[in-house]
């Protein structure tokens, strides 16, 4: 899947892919048709460089009943001849999902395209979890010839219908036809069912987890053999050498962190930093200094591991590095540094930002660390995060950093942020957005009787809402 390109933040569809809640409010607010265009648009190419963390199904779900949008372009996007060639779940998962949240509101449209996708489409799997959860057993039952005809009467079939009954993420599709009177549905699916627990159980009987040989030198051969493989096996082989060395074996391992294979040098300074052994934050920077690009990925991310008072003082010496372990020394002060770092923090934050633009990896933990301590002149910086960001995630991040040091927040940011396509987001609003905005009493109440809103959300709004329903 190639990285999507994202709009400008300051037009309508660059809000949207965003799944700022200002995306909403522009929407509602722009001629229809513009509306419309942007939201099909959004969810037939998905946006999200993350599409296992970031959300914006329900998010583009509530704009298509606000706007009273059609469902053309998803139909055509689902139904058409790319479906065939491309049958990657990525490219349909999001249309499904919206989908999936429009059929729980009563979408009728929705849930007939559901329906007939599952029984035609490549990505026929995700639409049927997503029926199970909203459609009726009626619907549900008709649904099972076309399922079970794609899985033809072979042994190859018969063992690719287990793997799927096995796999699925909802169950209730495969329970309610395996209780089908017909032979070529209820008995297949029974016994799809009882091949897929022998194989678990199979899977259980014999792990393929890793088996070095019993001493440390064996474990430092298979930490290379893997590497020589394309594998990096540095944390499962520290986990093995916690489990064979010994007092007598530390200096071999000191002595492997320090010019040994890379295997073994990465398994070894892993150990040490897990161990706190004195030596390990000097060998950390040697590996870094010294060693191979892999060598001193692995140095850095165990140093990243380490959460001792003296790793949060050789990252004060070590910030101002311009390499990757400057980085990572700014994230562990921003992540356990104290008030006497807030400045330190501060310049990574705004450097990082000038050097790499508002979707650095970094500014993940630096924006956390920005709010933890409290850092008031950070606001303008994560202003600026929040606004740019694609990505929805460290967007919710940079709202809380700046609940935490920003005091115009609640009559900023969080009013938008009640539209958010990100429950954090939403329960950040809930709140600290301010009731003077008649938008923000309205928007609490369509929340809190929303059923399809998250329970943490909806707890956040009624801590904001009297019994007699007005705002607090």
């Amino acid at each position: 899947m190639f990285d999507p390109v994202i709009a400008p933040s300051g037009t309508l569809l660059g809000l949207l892919q965003r799944g700022r809640g200002d995306g909403t409010l522009h929407a509602l607010a722009a001629p229809r048709p513009e509306a419309l265009a942007a939201l099909n648009h959004c969810v037939v190419s998905d946006p999200r460089h993350d599409w296992q963390v970031e959300n914006r199904s329900l998010y583009y779900a509530r704009l298509y009943l606000d706007l009273d949008g059609g469902l053309e372009e998803i139909q055509q996007h689902l139904f058409g001849a790319d479906d065939v060639i491309d049958g990657e779940e990525t490219r349909t998962g999001l249309a499904l999902a919206v989908l999936g949240h429009l059929a729980s509101y009563g979408r009728s449209d929705a849930l007939g395209l559901l329906r007939r996708y599952a029984a035609t489409g490549a990505n026929w799997a995700w639409a049927l979890d997503e029926l199970a959860l909203r459609d009726d057993d009626t619907g549900l039952r008709s649904l099972a010839a076309p399922v079970l005809g794609r899985f033809p009467r072979t042994p190859e079939g018969e063992a690719e219908l287990a793997a799927a009954v096995r796999d699925a993420f909802e169950p209730r599709p495969w329970r309610l036809w395996a209780q089908d009177p017909r032979q070529s549905v209820g008995e297949r699916v029974r016994a799809a069912q009882e091949q897929g627990s022998f194989d678990r159980w199979q899977r259980q009987m014999r792990p393929t987890g890793p088996r070095p040989g019993w001493s440390v030198q064996a474990v430092f051969e298979w930490a290379q053999q893997g590497l020589d493989r394309g594998a990096e096996l540095h944390l499962p082989a520290a986990r093995c050498l916690t489990a064979v060395a010994g007092p007598e074996d530390r200096p071999a391992i000191v002595e492997a962190a320090r010019s040994g294979t890379d295997g073994a040098r990465g398994a070894a300074l892993h150990y040490l930093a897990e161990s706190r052994d004195p030596v390990v934050l000097d060998l950390i920077e040697g590996a870094v200094n010294t060693g191979s690009r892999t060598v001193a990925e692995a140095a850095v991310a165990a140093f990243e591991r380490m959460c001792g008072e003296d790793a949060v003082d050789r990252a004060r010496g070590w910030v101002h590095r311009p390499d990757a372990l400057g980085g990572s020394a700014a994230g562990v002060l921003a992540c356990r540094g104290g008030a006497q770092d807030a400045l330190l923090v501060l310049g990574a934050l705004r450097e990082t930002v000038r050097a790499d633009g508002p979707d650095a990896p970094l500014l993940w933990t630096l924006v956390d660390g920005a709010g933890r301590l409290g850092i008031a002149c950070a606001a303008p910086v994560l202003r600026h995060v929040y606004r740019e960001t694609a990505s929805s995630h460290l967007r919710g991040n940079a709202a809380r950093a700046l609940a935490s040091t920003d005091p115009s927040f609640g009559a900023g940011f969080a009013v938008e942020c009640l539209w958010d396509c990100e429950e954090t987001t939403r329960e950040v609003a809930a709140h600290h957005a301010e009731t003077g905005d008649v938008r923000v009493v309205d928007r609490l109440r369509r929340l809190a009787a929303d059923p399809a809103e998250e329970a943490e959300v909806q707890t956040a709004v009624r801590s904001r809402i009297s019994p007699e329903g007005s705002a607090l």
